[in-house]
């Protein structure tokens, strides 16, 4: 059997180990002991349908540790999977944590081919191949829903592999293998043109969130129907019906970060357009914060801090953005997060009873709207048009 490390079990990390550990013996990696034990126990430490399931009933040959060298030695393939967080000083990616893990790794074992799976900057691989004179460190990059994670791994858009080596073609067999897709597209390409793959993806479909939201703040502000124009624009089969409902901004792990990182990248390029996507986001936020203020609402309710429906990240979300700018107003914010265990979320009270979260909010902000609230349509706030992610 092929032996696989995958380091950093978050989305990306989980659900590569359990796509691959159908066919192959796989050592997932992680500093926090707590998410090794919920592994090891069958219960999976991040919501994802599918990674629930496979963790529950399926027979993989998957093994949890907080050992390093338990997990990277004797490996034919290191997966390198932990967080680059988007660091607003620098205005680049911190990828420390992906440079350490590497070197750590390449203590253990010098043989396996390295597959960075973390979002990198573009250059980043070239550029740490030749720090280390490693030639066997490649990138391959996701493209994962959160709370889909798994599911978009068994059948993936395509399969990106950073390299053209006779190892690169081996790992992209082990993935298009353990896939349930038939046909995966496969494409091999330099390890510069695959981190710009990762980062013009991302941005295009921030892009698409950022234009059906001016849609509609345009639609708002004339007081015409947002359904009605995006019905129209969207029969047009060259834009197509999909991804075209408004919000109150783009959110969660990837877009932000991405499309800034992207926008770093051009410093010494001519845009216009990637800019203006990164700057759109913020103007959404300011004109539903002030279309809600204008409504003189004492309290404001937050119903849920989650990115999206499925998900139990609250990183970046969209409705955060829109919180801080209601608090600086002075006006009083609380908040239903059932997946939040803390009593207050950065000083605004977290009400646990929905009963008394709808009685307490004179107004109910809803990035996405739930059946739950349908007893209280009087007092939603949502920009969610078609009832879809």
């Amino acid at each position: 059997m092929t032996k696989i490390a995958v380091a950093g079990i978050g989305y990306v990390g989980l659900s590569n180990a359990l796509l691959l550990a159908q066919k192959n013996e796989v050592f997932a990696y992680d500093i926090d002991s707590n998410k090794i034990e919920k592994i090891k126990n069958k219960i999976c430490p991040i919501k994802d349908e599918y990674c629930e399931d496979f963790l529950k009933n399926k027979n993989l040959y998957l093994h949890a540790t907080s050992e390093s060298q338990h997990a990277f030695e004797d490996a034919d393939f290191i997966i390198i999977s932990t967080p680059t967080n988007y660091d607003e000083k620098t205005n680049s990616f911190d990828t420390s944590s992906v440079t350490e893990t590497i070197k750590k790794a390449r203590s253990v074992n010098k043989k396996a081919l390295i597959v960075i799976k973390s979002t990198i900057p573009v250059g980043y691989t070239d550029f740490l191949s030749k720090e280390l004179n490693d030639n066997k460190i490649i990138f391959s990059p996701e493209f994962l829903r959160e709370g889909n994670a798994l599911y978009d791994n068994l059948y993936p858009s395509r399969i990106i592999i950073g390299s053209h080596s006779t190892d690169a073609i081996k790992f992209a067999g082990l993935l298009k293998d353990c896939s349930l897709k038939k046909d995966v597209d496969v494409l091999f390409t330099g390890s510069g043109e695959a981190e710009a793959i990762k980062l013009f993806s991302n941005t295009y479909l921030a892009m698409r969130v950022a234009f059906f939201n001016e849609l509609d703040s345009y639609a708002m502000a004339h007081k015409l129907s947002t359904k009605e124009i995006i019905d129209g624009v969207c029969l047009d089969p060259r834009i197509g019906n999909n991804y075209n409902n408004p919000s109150f901004g783009y959110g969660g792990y990837c877009l932000p970060k991405d499309t800034k990182q992207l926008l770093e990248n051009f410093r010494k390029v001519p845009q216009e357009l990637i800019k203006a996507i990164v700057y759109a986001n913020r103007t959404r936020k300011d004109f539903i914060a002030d279309d809600i203020i204008s409504k003189s609402p004492k309290i404001i309710g937050v119903y849920r801090l989650i990115m999206k429906e499925g998900s139990d990240n609250f990183r970046q979300s969209s409705v955060q953005g829109i919180m801080k700018r209601l608090k600086a107003k002075g006006l009083e914010v609380i908040i239903y997060e059932p997946e939040y265990m803390s009593d207050n979320f950065f000083h605004s009270k977290v009400i646990k009873n929905l009963d008394e979260f709808k009685r307490k909010s004179d107004i109910i902000i809803t990035n996405r709207f739930n059946s739950e609230l349908t007893d209280v349509l009087n007092k939603i706030y949502t920009r969610d048009i078609f009832g879809v992610d």
